[in-house]
C-alpha cells in the first residue's frame, strides 16, 4: 500500500491552489466585467499568491521525488483537473466530450507515472 507521503501531499495542495488561483485570473475575465475592465489590478492582486504557490508546489514535488521533471508533469496533470472542473461548473462547457475525457484519462497516466513508478 502506497504511504501517503507529506511532500507528495503538500506539492498537489499548491498546485491545486496555484491553479484555481490562475484559473479565475485568467478566466475570470469571461465571468465578470470587472474583472475584464480591469487586467491590470487582476493581474496585480493575482499573480504574486499564484506565483508562491507554485514555488511552494514545486520545491514539495521536488522534495518528494528528487526529480525536476516530476514537479512539470505532476503540475500539468493537476492543471488540467482544475481547469476541466472550474470550466465545467463556471463556463458550462462540457468535460465529457470523447477528446476531453481521453486528455483527463492521460492526465490521470501521468500523475500515476510519476507517483508510482521508482
Amino acid at each position: 500500500m502506497l504511504a501517503l507521503n507529506y511532500h507528495l501531499c503538500m506539492g498537489i495542495l499548491f498546485f491545486l491552489m496555484a491553479n484555481v488561483i490562475a484559473w479565475f485570473q485568467f478566466n475570470g475575465q469571461f465571468l465578470w466585467d470587472t474583472w475584464r475592465d480591469n487586467p491590470f489590478l487582476t493581474n496585480l492582486l493575482l499573480a504574486v499568491p499564484t506565483g508562491m504557490c507554485f514555488w511552494y508546489a514545486i520545491r514539495h514535488i521536488f522534495l518528494y521525488s528528487g526529480e525536476y521533471w516530476s514537479s512539470k508533469l505532476i503540475g500539468f496533470g493537476v492543471s488540467n483537473f482544475v481547469f476541466a472542473i472550474l470550466t465545467y461548473v463556471f463556463l458550462k462547457e462540457s468535460m465529457f466530450t470523447p477528446k476531453t475525457l481521453m486528455c483527463l484519462i492521460l492526465a490521470s497516466f501521468i500523475i500515476a507515472i510519476q507517483i508510482f513508478w521508482k
